[in-house]
């Protein structure tokens, strides 16, 4: 990370347990909701990878972000960080002959405003396990950068549990302390019974916060308290 300039107020780092699981899609959202409550927030983003076929309207994950934060979508992630093929990123440099980098060039250009924001949000690519450089994945960068929130965006169905404990454990030997971990179920729909003993697991058996909504999830981001006794409201599945 860039020495001359100090990292945000509160950094909180988004990753997932897989792919396409809505990383981008919730990073938006609570960007949006976090603004709306009159809260300054930068958004980056240290390399993505996409397929050019699937970019509807040639909008990637850095645009979107970009849209949600109000800045360049070159800002939120770095031009020459732009793969255009559905691979891992360095998978991707490689493939486009275009040179290696480490973990420590994608802290290096984790540069933020002159003029701190309160809310830094840096969503990685894939899973925690995907590799985000040719030496580290999202373990990696977490154990480096040392947010105070990670936030692991999972699916609400059939395998959640499975793929959340991996996560979580994965994650743990970077960022030890499980209060700085809150699970998003995306796709949760309090009318599905598996949804809603998934979540009850993820919270009662295994202690992790375990959120729903933007609303709740922009709580966590923020640091306030959640009151997770609240029940769910009965409403439209998130999306993603």
């Amino acid at each position: 990370m860039s020495g001359a300039r100090p990292r945000p107020e509160r950094l909180v780092l988004v990753t997932g347990t897989g792919t396409e699981i809505g990383k981008t899609w919730a990073s938006a959202r609570t960007i949006e909701a976090t603004r709306a409550r009159g809260v300054t927030v930068a958004a980056r983003k240290p390399a993505q990878s996409f397929d050019p076929a699937d970019v509807t309207h040639h909008i990637t994950d850095a645009d979107l972000l970009g849209a949600a934060s109000g800045e360049p979508s070159t800002t939120v992630c770095p031009p020459h960080r732009w793969y255009a093929v559905p691979m891992a990123p360095p998978m991707a440099a490689e493939v486009l002959f275009r040179d290696p980098f480490t973990i420590d060039d994608l802290l290096a250009e984790l540069v933020w405003p002159v003029d701190p924001p309160t809310l830094g949000l840096v969503e990685t690519a894939g899973g925690v396990r995907s590799p985000m450089a040719d030496d580290g994945d999202a373990v990696t960068f977490a154990g480096r950068v040392q947010p105070d929130l990670v936030v692991l965006v999972a699916d609400a169905g059939l395998g959640t549990i499975n793929a959340v404990r991996l996560s979580i454990d994965a994650l743990a030997g970077a960022v030890p302390d499980q209060d700085r971990f809150v699970v998003l179920l995306n796709h949760f729909d309090a009318t599905d019974d598996l949804h809603v003993r998934n979540r009850a697991y993820l919270h009662d058996r295994l202690g992790l916060r375990c959120v729903t909504d933007i609303e709740r999830l922009t709580d966590a981001v923020l640091g306030e308290p959640l009151d997770e006794a609240l029940e769910d409201p009965i409403g439209d599945p998130l999306g993603g």
